[in-house]
């Protein structure tokens, strides 16, 4: 996993995302989650190509199920994109990293 990935839980979710200064994305995942397994070394690419541009964090929603709730994640994995502390931008599923890469680089 990229050292440039950071982990958010309910405790820190405020200040590191909502507070945070420039644009975060958050993917939303589980350790059951095949899915979200396949996304980790896409985002791990992403952090180091869009190192100083966008922050990638990762919230497990198992062990932090309110403020997943509160981001109203119905399923994963999701990736939000937030700017300012507003949630700017959402994508499911798996993107391809060209893909993943179009979606930041639109909101950016």
């Amino acid at each position: 996993m990229s050292d440039k990935i950071i982990h958010v839980t309910e405790d820190t979710f405020e200040a590191a995302v909502l507070k945070h200064e420039g644009p975060i994305l958050v993917d939303f995942w589980a350790d059951w989650c095949g899915p979200c397994s396949r996304l980790a070394p896409i985002l791990d690419e992403l952090a180091e190509d869009y190192a100083g541009r966008v922050t990638i964090a990762k919230l497990n929603i198992e062990e932090n199920r309110t403020t997943a709730r509160a981001q109203g994640v119905e399923r994963i994995p999701v990736m939000m994109l937030y700017k300012q502390g507003e949630r700017v931008a959402l994508k499911e599923g798996v993107p391809s990293k060209a893909q993943l890469g179009e979606f930041l680089s639109a909101h950016l």
